[in-house]
């Protein structure tokens, strides 16, 4: 048994992974908050963000929502991967706009889980809908202390 929190151990999962994610980073991304399967990043939509009809590509807003997943999957100090994830795009980011993600853990069931994100703008309209599947594979992010 461990002796710390559920809270503690996603903090401390979060910052394992942070340090060394490099992508996350390269975007602009910021952990806002994190917990026992939920995460909420942000980032604002640079012009190198922008797709050739001046909103924010795709790929960028599946990237904020699969750096949401990974942080809410990987909040228990397991080693969690993506095994499948899909995205409806409802409306555009713009230059300027700060995005945010919210994943929430829906399902954890033996290695594999099941995550929703939300995309909004500032404006509170959501942009885009994710859900992403996980699994769980060998091994921890930090060793915990024994009780």
């Amino acid at each position: 048994m461990s002796t710390i929190s559920e809270q503690e151990r996603a903090e401390r999962s979060s910052m394992a992974m942070w340090k060394d994610d490099h992508a996350s980073q390269a975007f602009g991304m910021k952990i806002e908050s994190v917990g026992p399967g939920i995460a909420t990043l942000s980032m604002v939509v640079r012009k190198e963000h922008l797709n050739g009809h001046g909103s924010c590509h795709g790929g960028t807003i599946f990237t904020l929502a699969d750096s949401a997943f990974a942080f809410a999957c990987n909040s228990h100090n397991t080693v969690t991967v993506a095994q499948h994830c899909s995205v409806a795009f409802l409306a555009p980011g713009r230059e300027g706009d700060r995005l945010t993600a919210v994943a929430r853990e829906v399902t954890l069931a033996g290695r594999s889980g099941v995550y929703d994100v939300t995309v909004s703008r500032d404006d509170g309209v959501a942009i885009a809908e994710f859900r992403g599947l996980s699994r769980t594979v060998s091994g921890s992010h930090f060793d915990e202390p024994a009780a």
